[in-house]
């Protein structure tokens, strides 16, 4: 298991510690689990919402209703720039736990 995977399993369950740095590590942990949580939110509600609009594009396809097609510019357009989003929150996802899992190895004398 890599560090990533052992900090996420030690954040859903909570693990706690004696002492004053464990404490600031679980405050650490606890911001940052909801950190992690708020952005997967973000990203799932911006994929239901591509998927919705996939569907639509579809429906206007299989209609053949110029107008309807017309409009899936617009909607194709909407899709692209929720998936630029996605890329954005998941580089964000990755900047965020990258720091967790340096501190931790810096904590741990892992890393010089």
């Amino acid at each position: 298991m890599n560090d990533a995977s052992n900090f996420l399993i030690s954040a859903a369950n909570h693990r706690f510690s004696d002492g004053e740095d464990a404490a600031a590590d679980d405050e650490d942990d606890f911001e940052t689990w909801e950190a992690l949580s708020k952005s997967f939110g973000e990203v799932q509600s911006v994929l239901d919402r591509n998927r919705r609009l996939i569907q639509q594009v579809n429906d206007n396809h299989r209609s053949k209703i110029p107008d309807n097609l017309a409009k899936n510019v617009a909607l194709i357009c909407e899709i692209n720039d929720n998936m630029s989003r996605v890329v954005g929150l998941y580089s964000g996802l990755s900047a965020t736990l990258s720091a967790v899992v340096r501190r931790r190895r810096e904590g741990n004398g892992i890393l010089k």
